[in-house]
């Protein structure tokens, strides 16, 4: 008993796809661009940003090491020396708020930070601080009577 049509036609297909598939191989083996030297795989960029097969021109320029700035450029130096008002003082407790005169926010401080006696309305100079949970009022003292508001 022989094959049948279909199991022949099969057959004869992937032959055929074998074939054409050892045909490729040769001619990608024939053609092959392995082998270049490595100038011709080079590409270069111009000052513009553009694609080339040729060297740019050789330009250097003298950069001198004084005019390199490294980090970020420095803050001047903040006034830390502020004046505010007291808007709440708790005597039992220790403790107060200040509106700062400058950032008009309530600054916390302690009766500990106090230099001398203050009540509420009073003016009064201090030195912020970070504290956990915002600025807090550090070296608080009573302002000079005399003394400018900004």
């Amino acid at each position: 008993m022989g094959d049948s049509f279909s199991k022949k036609e099969n057959r004869n297909k992937k032959a055929k796809a074998k074939e054409d598939k050892a045909q490729r191989m040769k001619e990608r083996k024939a053609n092959n661009n392995k082998g270049k030297s490595l100038e011709d795989m080079l590409a270069y960029v111009d000052e513009n940003g553009n694609l080339s097969a040729v060297p740019p021109k050789e330009t250097r320029i003298e950069i001198d090491s004084k005019d390199i700035q490294i980090g970020a450029t420095p803050r001047p130096p903040e006034d830390t020396t502020r004046t505010g008002i007291v808007t709440f003082f708790n005597t039992s407790k220790g403790f107060g708020f200040i509106t700062d005169d400058k950032s008009k926010e309530s600054i916390f401080f302690h009766v500990n930070e106090l230099s001398e006696p203050v009540k509420e309305k009073d003016k009064v100079s201090f030195m912020r601080e970070r504290g956990a949970r915002g600025y807090n009022a550090i070296a608080v003292r009573k302002a000079d009577p005399g003394a400018k508001t900004p």
